[in-house]
């Protein structure tokens, strides 16, 4: 699978998380990497360092996206981003914008986009590259809450707009809402074993005593790595179509419909995904001679 990663990685520590777990999928090759949100090249420079100290010995390019929302909301908790590493301006990324960066890599064949922060490159490119957009097979968002209390997520509440405009586009959608990735915590047993898989474990044991430190609680939902892991084993999970809308107050509303264009994951199966978010963290750790023996 041809895979192109749009992230505001840096801020909650799941994008990271999401991003070991592709790593240590050789199922999957990451294309491309686009940043969004804020300081998106300073996202994107970290993007670049947890490739860099992962196992994997891959080479990947990141392009830093587009930094303001459609919407003009003010970025969330700016300012803490990358703080735990040392020179990430030394880090090299590649120079063309994210938006046409996506559009060129879909024309190379990229065919899938796993969005896990505010989707204004994904609405951009709807814009801009409206062709390209329409060869995607699917676009797979993490965002909204379809439960009954129907939380303004923050993905989409970030950017009212830009969910707005991709929710409306009729391309292939796939939603894991705040319902579905609640029902996974990660807790000191699990953060043991990531932080044991090589320097990449190491660095995300630091990212999430942070922000764990921010939040609170000894413990974290891994809401990214669960739409990562819907692309490794859908048999996992339990989904349904139909059509999907966004309110101004940045609350999502799903409509069952056969003929609809939107996969939501409705259920999934617990253990086995938080088993699998946390083997694919200790592969992409590990030294890619070592990988196969990671257990």
């Amino acid at each position: 699978m041809h895979l192109i990663f749009d992230t505001d990685i840096g801020t909650d520590v799941d994008d990271a998380l999401a991003l070991a777990v592709l790593l240590g999928s050789d199922e999957i090759t990451i294309d491309l990497i686009t940043t969004v949100y804020g300081d998106t090249r300073l996202r994107a420079q970290l993007a670049s360092r947890l490739i860099s100290i992962s196992g994997t010995a891959k080479s990947i390019p990141v392009a830093a996206g587009l930094a303001e929302t459609r919407s003009k909301k003010p970025v969330w908790w700016p300012g803490h981003e990358g703080a735990l590493h040392t020179n990430l301006d030394h880090e090299n990324i590649d120079t063309t914008p994210g938006v046409d960066a996506i559009a060129q890599h879909i024309q190379d064949g990229a065919r899938t986009i796993l969005a896990v922060g505010p989707l204004a490159n994904i609405a951009a490119l709807l814009d801009r590259y409206p062709r390209e957009a329409a060869q995607l097979d699917r676009i797979v968002i993490m965002g909204g809450d379809f439960s009954t209390e129907r939380v303004p997520e923050h993905n989409i509440l970030s950017d009212i707009t830009a969910a707005q405009r991709v929710a409306a586009s009729e391309l292939p959608l796939v939603i894991g809402g705040l319902d579905l990735t609640t029902q996974i915590a990660l807790d000191h047993h699990h953060v043991d074993r990531i932080s044991n898989a090589g320097p990449l474990g190491g660095a995300l044991r630091d990212e999430i005593a942070q922000w764990w430190t921010f939040h609170g609680h000894e413990w974290n939902n891994p809401h990214d790595p669960i739409l990562a892991a819907y692309l490794l084993e859908p048999r996992l999970f339990t989904t349904e179509l139909g059509r999907l809308e966004v309110s101004d107050d940045g609350r999502t509303w799903f409509t069952p419909d056969h003929t609809g264009s939107v996969t939501r994951l409705v259920d999934l199966d617990r253990r086995a995904v938080a088993e699998l978010i946390v083997e694919r963290i200790q592969q992409a750790g590990a030294p890619a001679d070592n990988a196969a023996a990671i257990t």
